[in-house]
């Protein structure tokens, strides 16, 4: 029986979190590949997802998480992405450039828009949950 799965992109040391741009236009994925090799590149990468939606290009480096890996991420509806980190989360802007930080006491491991207006970033850390309202919405759907 097919099951209609297949592989699209297969060169990650440890694939991890991943998110759409808001368009889907964008795949990001976050290879956190420390897991398995002390010294592999970790790192998020950007794919283009063509008009078919099932063909990927690109796979271009977006951004290298400092300190930390990018573990869990999202985007908002303007299409930044929040992503976790050893010292908190960080923003980055859609051409991957740093806009700036929340500090967390604590490494971060994944972040989720949540309440009415996805106004508000629920971040999971090493053994507490945070949150935040902030003055972007998130982009994921219910």
């Amino acid at each position: 029986m097919d099951a209609g799965i297949e592989i699209v992109v297969d060169d990650f040391a440890c694939p991890n979190g991943l998110c759409f741009s808001p368009d889907e236009s964008r795949l990001y994925v976050a290879d956190t590949g420390v897991i398995f090799d002390a010294n592999a590149d970790c790192h998020i990468r950007v794919f283009n997802v063509d008009g078919d939606g099932r063909t990927l290009r690109g796979g271009e480096i977006f951004h290298r998480v400092e300190p930390g890996v990018a573990d869990g991420f999202r985007c908002d509806l303007d299409g930044n992405i929040w992503t976790s980190a050893e010292d908190g989360v960080h923003c980055l802007s859609p051409e991957g450039e740093l806009l700036g930080k929340i500090r967390i006491p604590e490494t971060v491991s994944n972040v989720c828009f949540g309440g009415r207006a996805k106004a508000r970033l629920v971040i999971t850390a090493t053994s507490s949950v945070y949150s935040v309202f902030l003055n972007r919405n998130g982009a994921q759907q219910p």
